[in-house]
């Protein structure tokens, strides 16, 4: 995932923005979404899905609308971090950040500020779908509760290296001066495998952390909780003791064991 705050925008449905006079079912059945009803093509949703949404958010008025606004402004801490990642993202090909130039990578103030101005729409594209997602997640969670069901959400312990949450906030995790991870996640060799798992998600800086009475954690549980009625954390076990692999290493088997929280 390209955040741990953000929304999957597959998961948009396409039906509700053309009840909103956003779209026509003529124009969504335009594009080839696979024909098998087993199966979910992702590359041809890849290639679709956001041009799709784009023509949505083309026929919205944006700058009119008191709630997109508000939402904006509530989620800013963490929405324009994300959506001008994701502008940056789709300018260098779906690259890594940790591949961008140099000054892009270690955010720096100028660079940033160029990118917002040329990005400007893209920015407020991804925003937008990000609203969209939100506005049918809590319509659906709302008639779920109505009807007496109650939604578990599983959260990932890590994040992904490549993600917002790594770029914006390199202080949180264990990476270098050249913003490559340290030493990555994973799990020791063991009956299912016996060159281990390397997951290869960047470890916290747990004093970091600690520093900062763990502000980041409580915002994303906060979140959690505003999105499900359950929250579970995969795997909890991690803040006691984590497995930390040196980054580069081709497998986990010379991982070692470190003290968590």
């Amino acid at each position: 995932s390209f955040s741990t705050f953000a929304g999957n925008p597959y998961f948009i449905d396409l039906d509700e923005l053309v009840k909103e006079g956003l779209l026509s079912e003529e124009e969504c059945n335009s594009y080839d979404w696979g024909n098998n009803d087993q199966y979910i093509d992702y590359e041809k949703i890849y290639l679709s899905r956001f041009k799709i949404l784009k023509i949505a958010y083309k026929r919205s008025d944006i700058g009119a609308n008191k709630k997109f606004n508000a939402y904006c402004k509530k989620n800013s801490w963490w929405l324009h971090d994300y959506a001008l990642y994701m502008s940056i993202k789709d300018f260098y090909g779906g690259k890594s950040w940790i591949e961008w130039p140099k000054e892009i990578r270690e955010r720096r103030e100028e660079a940033l500020l160029k990118l917002e101005e040329k990005f400007e729409e893209e920015i407020e594209f991804y925003k937008y779908l990000q609203y969209l997602f939100f506005k049918q997640w809590n319509k659906l969670k709302s008639y779920a509760n109505r009807k007496g069901i109650s939604i578990i959400g599983d959260i990932p312990i890590y994040v992904s290296l490549d993600s917002s949450d790594t770029w914006a906030s390199p202080e949180l995790f264990q990476l270098n001066k050249e913003c490559k991870p340290i030493a990555v996640a994973g799990c020791p060799p063991d009956a299912f495998s016996i060159t281990g798992q390397l997951w290869g998600n960047p470890l916290y800086d747990w004093e970091y952390h600690r520093f900062t009475n763990y502000e980041w954690w409580i915002k994303r549980i906060e979140q959690s909780c505003q999105l499900y009625d359950i929250v579970r954390i995969d795997h909890f076990r991690g803040f006691d003791e984590y497995y930390s692999i040196p980054y580069g290493a081709l497998t986990a088997e010379n991982g070692t064991w470190e003290k968590g929280p």
